[in-house]
């Protein structure tokens, strides 16, 4: 099976991320490679609706694929798929009607307050610092936590997309979408240092923000390795990710009263229903605040209210 042009297409039509373009080229490989080795198939107008369902077998059963994974993947072939019927190149389409594996209720990863605050008090006052190295990562750490943007973002991110007068960042999300997001006083004093010392360190810089030890862009694990070091020293969770980060910006939002269009709209997320899976971490306060203002909320030893 060949993937050339649809790849393409995701590329410089629906501009896809690199990292996810290579994720669907992967995808669609391990499918090409199983039909083949299978069924001897190497034809996508060959595939079959039942070997669709056996490859999800073999990775469900076999492979013992955890169940999120296996939706992407069969995402990966059903927009294959739908991009050939659109274009003429099939004539039925093998994904269609195809159980997808549920993904069991999981909750977002936040950092506590405290340990935020703990986090932050490791790194010394911006105004004193001189240390490009410490501002980079006092710097990487607050843009994600009081921006919550992506990681891909915030690499993607140059000296252009700062409004530092009206305190506001400008980021390129999925599909090339770009929303602007506004920071406080403090993230403006730590923007406004870090750019004299990266300046005075690595002059005639490329025009990303952000730059390794060495001067050059940074990177994926870069960005990954900075985030579980230094939450690492101040909360046990077990994962340790920018995207936790990206979930405590929304979670502490929403707990203060945000309206959740609101926080859809700084997460750039394309929908609500993605937005809400941050709202149940709010729910011991609400049950909170329920029991106490309430009066059928608070716990009687004697007939309930409303019996008679």
């Amino acid at each position: 099976m060949l993937f050339h042009e649809f790849l393409s297409y995701l590329t410089h039509q629906r501009r896809l991320s690199d990292h996810t373009v290579t994720a669907y080229r992967g995808d669609l490989s391990q499918f090409a490679n199983f039909c083949k080795l299978e069924y001897g198939v190497k034809d996508a107008r060959s595939v079959t609706r039942n070997m669709v369902k056996s490859w999800l077998v073999d990775l469900v059963g076999d492979k013992k694929m955890a169940a999120s994974s296996v939706r992407r993947k069969l995402s990966a072939v059903k927009t294959f798929y739908k991009y050939r019927r659109q274009r003429g190149q099939q004539a039925e389409d093998p994904t269609v009607r195809i159980p997808v594996p549920k993904l069991p209720k999981r909750l977002a990863t936040t950092v506590a307050p405290d340990a935020i605050q703990r986090l932050f008090a490791t790194f010394p006052n911006p105004l004193e610092n001189e240390d490009f190295s410490s501002l980079r990562d006092h710097l990487l750490l607050a843009l994600l936590y009081q921006t919550g943007m992506r990681r891909a973002e915030l690499i993607g991110l140059t000296d252009a997309s700062l409004q530092l007068a009206e305190r506001r960042i400008s980021v390129t999300g999925k599909g090339g979408k770009q929303r602007l997001i506004p920071f406080g006083e403090s993230l403006a004093e730590l923007l406004y240092r870090y750019q004299e010392v990266r300046e005075a360190s690595f002059p005639g810089t490329p025009p990303s923000l952000l730059l390794t030890d060495k001067g050059k862009v940074l990177y994926p694990k870069f960005v990954y390795n900075k985030v579980v070091r230094y939450l690492g020293g101040v909360t046990t969770e077990d994962k340790k990710s920018p995207h936790v980060l990206r979930h405590t910006f929304a979670t502490q939002l929403l707990g203060e009263g945000a309206d959740l269009n609101a926080v859809k709209e700084l997460l750039g997320h394309s929908s609500l229903a993605a937005t809400q899976v941050y709202t149940h971490n709010d729910v011991k306060r609400l049950q909170e605040v329920y029991r106490q203002a309430h009066p059928e909320g608070a716990q009687k030893n004697g007939p309930r209210a409303t019996e008679k």
